[in-house]
């Protein structure tokens, strides 16, 4: 008999993510996390990458190889792939990840979604490391998601995204916020923003999510766990698990028409 790990988290990355150790960070004492990544390609970031990284057999076979260690949920981390064909796309690759083997599904963008909706916010300040295309993707993601995105900021990279400075990107926040923002979503897995969260939250006095953030909150919570975050206060809020719009599970996938 198949018995999952209540403790065990299987993470599905683009093949360039060079933040592991940040990902951990978000974890209580007995989470655990395996990662692995989706097939090298001569791609910079853009929306040709972000449709490649998010190819039905690359994730696929991902989530096959996490089926060894037997994970209670896998979460694809990666916001531009999760976000780059719509809402339905986000849902599409959820089930491609449950029809692969995984007991339960999340990915960063319905993550967001899933994070925006616990804090009750409608209207949000989106930061991003990509250039302009890319970036007013994920702004159509969320409209449509039903968020309204206020003002929107980038830093038009194409590659090494993790090497930038959380000082860079907390200064891009502020600059980017406007004053009907309810909140602040930084985009990008790959981009640092663990040790900036709370301080920025402080500050602004709205909640500063990240990607990284929302994929370990939702993925954690589904294992009946809270993430760990001084100061970051989505991780005190609980996510709505039952909410197929950013959660799939093989109950859902069964229940499908």
């Amino acid at each position: 008999m198949r018995e999952i790990r209540e403790d065990g988290i299987g993470v599905v990355v683009p093949y360039d993510f060079a933040l592991d150790r940040e990902l951990w960070r978000w974890c209580p004492a007995g989470a655990t996390l395996h990662l692995t990544r989706t097939p090298h390609l001569p791609l910079p970031v853009s929306l040709a990458q972000a449709r490649a990284v998010r190819a039905p057999g690359a994730v696929g076979q991902a989530t096959h190889d996490l089926s060894t260690v037997l994970p209670g949920v896998v979460a694809y981390a990666c916001t531009s792939g999760s976000f780059v064909a719509g809402v339905e796309g986000e849902r599409a690759l959820r089930q491609a990840v449950v029809e692969a083997g995984a007991p339960a599904a999340v990915t960063t963008s319905g993550a967001a979604v899933s994070a925006l909706r616990a804090l009750g916010v409608g209207r949000v300040c989106v930061v991003t490391p990509y250039d302009e295309a890319v970036t007013d993707r994920l702004g159509a993601f969320l409209t449509e998601a039903g968020v309204r995105v206020v003002s929107a900021g980038h830093l038009g990279l194409t590659g090494q995204i993790w090497t930038v400075p959380e000082e860079v990107t907390a200064d891009l926040v502020r600059g980017t916020l406007t004053g009907d923002a309810e909140a602040v979503f930084v985009s990008c897995t790959n981009l640092r923003t663990y040790d900036l969260l709370g301080e920025l939250e402080s500050e602004l006095g709205i909640p500063v999510l990240s990607a990284n953030q929302v994929t370990l909150w939702l993925a954690l919570a589904v294992l009946g766990r809270a993430a760990v975050g001084p100061g970051q206060s989505l991780v005190d809020r609980h996510p709505d698990l039952g909410d197929e719009s950013t959660v799939s599970t093989t109950s859902t996938l069964q229940g499908a028409p």
